[in-house]
């Protein structure tokens, strides 16, 4: 039993030994055959990264190339760029010599051609002294030889002759005068229309036509009796104190106000409007809200005068015509606003005065001050250009703004860009359509008196105003008149119009001559 144990350990150790014998021997074969795996894949990694690598320097090698061709083309490039323009240079150079040396020709033969005219000039200036005491000598001898024939002095013989000449040139002068004039209108027409055209329509402004009544509307018609008061106390003590008119009638749940002053209906209808609010009317009530409200005005006149004033770029104007302009919004002329029309006087004469190279801000100020003297017609006796003048004086105004006051009525020669861009701007303002109502008396007057100046000229038929006054037509007798006089006479009607007609803007003078031929055939 004992040996049997035995045998059995030995066996199993000899197995155990075997084993692990067998097992080292197929760990080391496994073993290099991982080895020879291994080797073989580093093997072919290895010339993988060779051929990589020849492609690599392949790459780098036509990258180089490339590079050099670019490089090869950039140079030869620069190098023709660089040759051209140096060709060009030179060519550039050649051509200034050629030009430089033709002007030197040029100026020189201007030289010799300039002292020929000069040697020519002085030939002919020496030959018409000779004509012209020929001339004086021959006029001499027909004088003498016409005293003589006619037994006349030698002055009565050289009016009849100067008489003579005058009859005969004037046709030629007429001919020579309208060339001229017409050549210079043309210019001066299409500048000025220019300049004005650009004037007004860079101008945006705004019209309102007063009008001489307001009216206040009432919630409830017991107020007109509380206005009225007892025995009419309340209404006169209103119309004596603002100097207005109150008209209380049947119309519903309304009363008017009216006057010719816009400044003192206006205080009217704010102290009307407090007093109706406040409930309390009575005589001394009304004297307290009205003297109230007059501060007010002129404070608010101030405000606003400075406002504009500011905008448009105008400094130190003195307190008092401060004042004055902000009134200006409650004076009218013919229906338009004299503040607007102030405004738009200013903004236009600015523009004007631009375009023909004037003192844009001094032409804005003789605007904004060339009525300032309306605001004083309802207080102070006299014209406003005259009141306008004297106070703008008193406040040490520019020489240029009393000009414009002057000048803007025909009272002054314009003396400045600045005063005509005013006058012209003035004119626009005034004669645009629509922005004045004129009394048809003073209308028909105007025209009756236009058509009656046309007629008064010798060979005038007829002669008819038309477009509102700003156009007469003047048809002429064509035996008694030809088409050079016929220029001369319109510019003749249009003098005497100018001088002797007051209008806004410009009346066209049209003559008409026609001659007709007439035959019967019996």
């Amino acid at each position: 039993m004992q040996y049997e144990i035995v045998s059995g350990g030995a066996i199993a150790v000899v197995s155990a030994i075997v084993g692990y014998l067998i097992a080292k021997r197929f760990s080391r074969a496994q073993f290099d055959l991982y080895t020879d795996q291994a080797k073989a894949k580093a093997k072919a990694i290895e010339v993988e990264a060779e051929m990589i690598l020849n492609d690599a320097s392949l790459k780098a090698q036509k990258m180089e190339l490339r590079a050099q061709k670019k490089y090869d083309d950039a140079l030869l490039k620069a190098k023709q760029d660089l040759a051209d323009e140096q060709e060009q240079m030179s060519r550039r150079k050649t051509e200034l010599q050629r030009y430089i040396s033709s002007e030197r020709e040029q100026i020189k033969q201007n030289r010799v051609t300039s002292e020929n005219r000069k040697i020519s000039l002085e030939r002919q200036s020496r030959a018409l002294d000779k004509l012209k005491v020929e001339y004086e000598q021959r006029l001499d001898e027909a004088m003498r030889a016409i005293e003589k024939s006619a037994h006349m002095s030698q002055d009565e013989a050289e009016q009849i002759l100067l008489k003579q000449i005058e009859q005969r040139s004037r046709s030629k002068i007429a001919q020579i005068v309208k060339k001229h004039e017409l050549e210079a209108t043309k210019s001066a027409e299409q500048k000025a229309n220019y300049i004005i055209a650009l004037a007004t329509s860079r101008y945006a402004g705004t019209f309102s036509h007063e009008r001489l009544i307001s009216i206040i509307h009432l919630d409830d018609d017991e107020l007109k009796g509380r206005i009225i008061g007892k025995e009419g106390r309340n209404i006169k003590s209103l119309e004596m104190v603002m100097g207005v008119d109150i008209i209380v009638d049947e119309t519903p749940q309304e009363i008017v106000v009216s006057s010719f002053s816009l400044y003192r209906r206006a205080i009217a209808v704010r102290s009307l409007e407090l007093l109706i609010e406040d409930g309390r009317i009575h005589p001394a009530r009304i004297e307290q809200i009205h003297a109230k409200v007059v501060e007010e005005f002129e404070q608010s006149a101030l405000l606003e005068a400075e406002e504009l004033v500011y905008e448009m770029g105008i400094t130190q104007l003195h307190p008092e015509l401060l004042k004055l302009l902000g009134r200006l919004r409650y004076r009218a002329s013919y229906g338009q606003n004299a503040l607007a029309h102030t405004l738009e006087v200013a903004d236009l004469a600015g523009m004007i005065a631009a375009e023909l190279g004037g003192d844009i801000k001094l032409a804005k100020r003789a605007g904004l001050l060339h009525d300032i003297g309306k605001a004083l017609t309802h207080e102070v006796e006299g014209n406003h250009v005259d009141l306008g003048a004297e106070i703008c004086k008193r406040y040490g105004e520019h020489e240029v703004v009393i000009n414009a006051i002057y000048a803007h009525h025909g009272q002054e020669e314009i003396l400045s860009i600045e005063c005509a861009a005013v006058c012209a701007a003035d004119a626009l303002s005034a004669a645009r359509p629509g922005a004045r109502r004129e009394v048809l008396e003073n209308f028909l007057k105007r025209v009756t008196q236009i058509e009656e100046i046309a007629s008064s000229h010798l060979g005038v038929k007829q002669a008819y105003a038309i477009n509102a006054g700003r156009e007469v037509r003047v048809i002429v007798n064509a035996e008694l008149v030809d088409d050079d006089e016929s220029f001369l006479l319109a510019k003749e009607i249009a003098q005497s119009i100018e001088n002797d007609v007051n209008y806004p803007g410009e009346v066209k003078v049209n003559v008409i001559r026609e001659t007709r031929s007439v035959e019967y055939a019996k």
